[in-house]
């Protein structure tokens, strides 16, 4: 593998490589933001492999120019079915933009890392060209940029509220979270006959329509666009219905007015199953760039080129992430076997070492993990199965997990697998109560050994995890567990690594925390707070960031509103560059540069407590 691949191996991007196949025209042109690299953690890869695998033929246009003459978008002609645009696998707002909205000097999915590969607001770019150019062909829009814009939203770096991308973009479907299953329905109407515009039921998409007032049952009408533009008790008080839709087994069709039109969301579909799962990442993926790219390297491939993705979902909800709205609270796991197929794989490829840079998913240790009773799951509308507490249905058993450990470490080929994604550490941990008693134990879920087979043999060195705050109120809001639970955590790493190092000697491990400043919720004490919990447990912080409002998170409409939606109470939240840069401050208190101005705060915060315990006592009576 790897040395006897023909461009033919990779989908076509130019008119030349369809040439060679003998193709006169396509089913599909697919536009991407990002670079083609034909690897599954390509969102664009995996949906041109799969519309593929569905008998069609597909061309993929990567990081078209969308200036100039726009020959791009012509030049592989006019599909049979229809154009389809993502703008990557990150939203390029975020991919452009830091929190304080400076401009990035890179692109991790370009070429070389270069900036400037795509336009701001790349999907509805490339869509108002194509539209321009193809007025009459079927236009859809998927991937995370317009997933999490499928609705009224706040958009941070215009500081306004967006109406759905479709209206902005022009596109005739979208498609929210994972593609395959409504790609797969979609494709099958249109094989049997069926119009592209009457395709208005498929599970998990999304589309415009002339304003109406007859609903069906099962649907839930959110206030307008025009509503939340002038209300943001409204805004915030659709958000909790638009989670509860993305986080539900069975949900209801949302409909948005805007003008004389509306935005219909169906609902999804149930959770894939393990199968069909398997079938995608079974695609005949190379792994690789696409030889246009020869001698060049894209950052984010040199990530993730050895790194094998074990499951999909996550059922931690955190406020201020979007994998749960995008990819759902519902677990679908990989089977054994096609994981140790792909590693098999991977072994072959010619500069493989022996050394899986992570096995994992979006948490690294929800693998095969769902609720015992799934009737009850069905009927369950909570966002996170964690949070506030661990649900009782929820089963956290690890055994699984550590028996495919344990069965990639076995495989030829294998030297060593580590574990690079973020572990949930609330599952393998029960801390005390404040008033000195502790939390019922809970059924064992094999967690000590759990976590004994990743500190023995599948830490790189370092061990990311995320508490991302140490105050508790601000945690609440974050929907994670208490600082009490990382410090229980980070006893129990010691108390390993200490066992790991008598038995076998070599360098100490160390656990590598991540925190967030300026969260809604959080203010300047809070930070300070942090300094001195971090400062104590002997933490200088590396892997540290200012919160960044994206669209379709609890936190972003907090930040914007002002209001917690579910509840519709005020949430203080730092806004200007200066209230932002000043708890960012707090995160480096060992610079000696900014003692100075922390500890002038501090005092004008009347807490010269917090400058002790931080600097101490001569700076406290200054």
């Amino acid at each position: 593998m790897g040395t006897n691949l023909q461009l033919t191996d990779w989908l076509p991007t130019t008119k030349k490589e369809l040439e060679i196949r003998g193709w006169n025209e396509v089913d599909v042109v697919l536009f991407s933001g990002d670079a083609y690299v034909d690897h599954p953690s390509f969102g664009a890869a995996v949906v041109g492999r799969w519309l593929e695998s569905l008998g069609l033929k597909v061309a993929l246009v990567p990081q078209p120019d969308w200036r100039g003459d726009h020959r791009d978008f012509t030049k592989m002609g006019r599909p049979r079915l229809f154009f389809a645009v993502t703008g990557g696998n990150m939203d390029s707002m975020v991919n452009h933009y830091t929190a304080n909205k400076r401009l990035r000097s890179d692109d991790a999915y370009t070429a070389d890392g270069k900036s400037g590969a795509r336009p701001d607001y790349a999907t509805v770019v490339y869509c108002r060209i194509l539209k321009q150019l193809f007025p009459d062909i079927p236009l859809l829009i998927g991937g995370i940029e317009s997933s999490l814009r499928r609705l009224t939203h706040y958009d941070y770096w215009s500081d306004s509220v967006k109406p759905s991308i479709l209206v902005e973009s022009g596109a005739d479907l979208l498609v929210y979270g994972m593609g395959e299953l409504p790609l797969k329905s979609l494709i099958e109407n249109l094989q049997a006959g069926k119009p592209f515009n009457s395709l208005t039921n498929i599970p998990q998409t999304v589309y415009l329509r002339q304003k109406t007032e007859t609903d069906s049952t099962g649907v839930v009408r959110l206030h307008s666009h025009e509503d939340c533009l002038n209300d943001k008790k409204k805004q915030a008080s659709n958000f909790r219905f638009i989670e509860e839709a993305s986080n539900k087994w069975q949900a209801d069709t949302l409909i948005q007015a805007i003008g004389d039109q509306e935005v219909v969301v169906n609902p999804p579909f149930p959770p894939m199953d393990t199968a069909t799962l398997d079938s995608v990442y079974e695609l005949p993926f190379t792994r690789l760039p696409h030889p246009k790219y020869k001698n060049k390297i894209i950052p984010a491939y040199e990530m993730i080129k050895y790194s094998v993705n074990i499951h999909r979902g996550c059922f931690g909800g955190c406020a201020f992430c979007t994998i749960s709205a995008h990819q759902g609270k519902f677990i679908t796991s990989r089977s054994q076997s096609s994981i140790l197929k792909e590693v098999e794989k991977l072994t072959q490829l010619p500069d493989f070492k022996g050394y899986l840079s992570d096995l994992g998913g979006p948490s690294a240790n929800m693998y095969t993990m769902g609720g015992h009773d799934l009737e009850i799951c069905k009927r369950c509308k909570r966002p996170s199965c964690i949070h506030p507490a661990i649900c009782p249905n929820l089963n956290t058993d690890h055994q699984s997990l550590i028996n495919l450990y344990k069965a990639v470490d076995a495989l030829p080929g294998i030297k060593k697998s580590f574990i690079g994604s973020g572990i949930r550490y609330d599952m393998l941990v029960q801390p005390e109560r404040k008033n000195g008693g502790k939390q019922a134990p809970a059924k064992d879920n094999h967690a000590e050994a759990y976590l004994k087979e990743v500190v023995y043999n599948h830490v790189s060195g370092r061990l990311k995890v995320a508490p991302e705050h140490v105050a508790d109120e601000v945690l609440f809001l974050m929907r994670k567990p208490t600082f009490a639970h990382f410090k229980q955590f980070n006893q129990r790493f010691e108390a390993i690594e200490d066992q790991r190092l008598n038995k076998r000697g070599g360098g100490r491990q160390q656990l590598i925390p991540y925190f967030i400043s300026s969260h809604p919720g959080c203010n300047e004490v809070d930070m300070a707070t942090l300094a001195v919990e971090t400062k104590k447990m002997h933490f200088k912080l590396e892997q540290v960031q200012d919160f960044t409002p994206t669209p379709m998170t609890l936190a972003t409409e907090i930040y914007y509103t002002g209001l917690h939606p579910y509840t519709l109470s005020p949430v203080y939240t730092a806004k200007t560059r200066e209230e932002k840069l000043a708890q960012r401050d707090y995160f480096f208190w060992y610079d000696r540069n900014g003692r100075e101005v922390i500890v002038r705060r501090l005092h004008r915060l009347k807490r010269p407590d917090l400058i002790k315990r931080l600097f101490g006592p001569d700076e406290s009576r200054r």
